[in-house]
């Protein structure tokens, strides 16, 4: 199968009518501020919300309706391919199924809709935009090695668009549309895994469920404020004698656990104060060496290389558990020139600067942050898998703790080493570790394997659209 490719300018594909003019989200009206932020409503989509080739609408900020009404353009609809211009650039996203009739975007984001599908499939842009041919040419002309990228509608309107037979393009989407259905179904299990593994925590390091069953069970006394939770535990208990397929804790692992409760005089930690006995209030530092990361002097030229030491940066770290596909790594030059704040694998990182401030992510290897994260070298492997759902769902909390009192939010390495942690029983972390350690080996195995299969992807594609390889049907 040929691909006899005609390529077409951005601006030819308009005239043509195959697409609309590509707007942005340059308003041309009154921009939302912070304040103008809602719980829930329009998606105000960011380029950080672009994600997996889809548009995170849950995870974003809203606007209002009449907010949007103030804006005279920025509005993408369902099927839109958006691609993201301005410093992350080279994103792009198809517009999936949205609860409203549109999305608003920042000025980050441009959409392209298709008015003829006979002549482009919306899949097929959606790919040749991700094709590597294309993402270096938009790099290009974005402005190459330039600290800040951007290329305006303008600029886009000149972008090169090879655009195959139709029904190559539908050939080439169903061929490439296997490896993203293999993609999302391993991302949606380790969504799982890791939600298990947030349950597994807040049930016994939140909850407190094994030790309010052993307080109930020897007849202690628990405190009024977690009487709510006894209620709970009881229905459950009641439960799960009327249905064995329930099974209750190990008897091992339960008593693991303390009969009573003690108030730590911090009523930041645990339920108002109170914690199972025997647990303690510790900073973060206690764990291990805390580490804030460090970016090579310019001077050192051969700093950076496609193989080497991981470099992580904030823009690596988003939902993923482990950090693995770093945009740079180091050479050995480069890890030289900051080999003081080099973590180990296992590491824990957080972003803690900007607006991005409080994501948590594993470094899976020997690895480098930059200076806009701190990491933890934990010092007992036990307590890694604690510490990491721990921060993991604080993330609000370290956003606000680094917030106050500055424009820039910042959590600096202080504020971060000194965080309030319930440190449990040693044996309950390592029962804990053991359990979760399960989960997240398959978490990295899916990763790695996700890895594999956008590498052969991005192989693939480019030879598909050239028409240098052709498949079977």
């Amino acid at each position: 199968m040929e691909s006899n490719c005609t390529i077409y300018t951005v601006e030819e594909c308009v005239e043509q009518g195959f697409l609309a003019k590509p707007l942005d989200g340059n308003h041309g009206g009154i921009h939302p501020k912070s304040s103008d932020f809602i719980e829930s409503g329009i998606p105000f989509v960011m380029a950080s919300d672009l994600k997996n080739g889809g548009v995170d609408t849950h995870n974003c900020k809203f606007i209002s309706i009449e907010q949007s009404k103030t804006l005279r353009k920025g509005f993408a609809k369902e099927g839109d391919i958006l691609l993201s211009h301005k410093a992350t650039i080279g994103r792009t996203a198809i517009v999936g199924e949205i609860d409203s009739d549109y999305i608003v975007l920042t000025p980050q984001v441009t959409y392209y809709r298709v008015l003829n599908k006979s002549k482009i499939n919306p899949k097929y842009l959606k790919y040749y935009f991700d094709s590597i041919e294309f993402q270096n040419l938009f790099e290009q002309w974005a402005g190459g090695g330039s600290t800040r990228l951007y290329l305006g509608i303008t600029g886009q309107m000149k972008l090169p668009i090879k655009l195959p037979p139709i029904n190559t393009q539908n050939w080439i989407v169903s061929n490439i549309d296997s490896f993203d259905s293999k993609l999302a179904l391993n991302r949606q299990t380790n969504q799982t895994l890791e939600q298990m593994a947030q349950a597994l925590f807040k049930s016994w390091f939140v909850d407190f469920d094994p030790v309010i069953d052993n307080a109930l069970a020897a007849g202690t006394a628990i405190p009024d404020q977690l009487q709510h939770r006894v209620e709970i535990r009881k229905k459950a208990q009641a439960l799960q004698k009327q249905n064995p397929k329930i099974k209750p804790l190990p008897e091992a692992t339960q008593r693991l656990f303390p009969n009573e409760f003690e108030h730590c005089g911090d009523n930041t930690l645990g339920t108002y104060g109170w914690i199972p006995k025997g647990w303690k209030k510790v900073s973060l530092k206690s764990f291990g060496k805390v580490v804030t990361g460090k970016t090579p002097p310019k001077k050192v030229d051969n700093a950076y290389s496609n193989i080497g030491v991981p470099f992580i940066t904030p823009t690596d770290v988003d939902t993923d558990v482990f950090a693995l596909n770093t945009a740079r790594k180091l050479t050995d030059d480069g890890v030289f020139a900051v080999k003081n704040n080099v973590i180990e694998a296992g590491s824990i990182c957080v972003t803690c600067i900007g607006s991005q401030m409080g994501k948590t992510v594993i470094a899976p290897s020997h690895s480098v942050t930059n200076q806009q994260l701190n990491s933890i070298v934990v010092g007992s492997e036990f307590c890694r898998n604690y510490l990491f759902v721990n921060l993991r769902l604080r993330r609000d909390e370290l956003f606000n703790l680094g917030s106050s009192g500055s424009t820039m939010p910042i959590l600096n390495k202080s504020s971060f080493e000194n965080l309030s942690i319930l440190k449990p029983c040693d044996d309950s972390l390592r029962s804990f570790s053991q359990i979760t350690e399960n989960y997240l080996s398959k978490v990295l195995l899916a990763a790695q394997q996700n890895e594999k299969l956008v590498s052969i992807r991005d192989r693939l594609l480019p030879k598909l659209i050239s028409g240098e390889l052709q498949l079977a049907n």
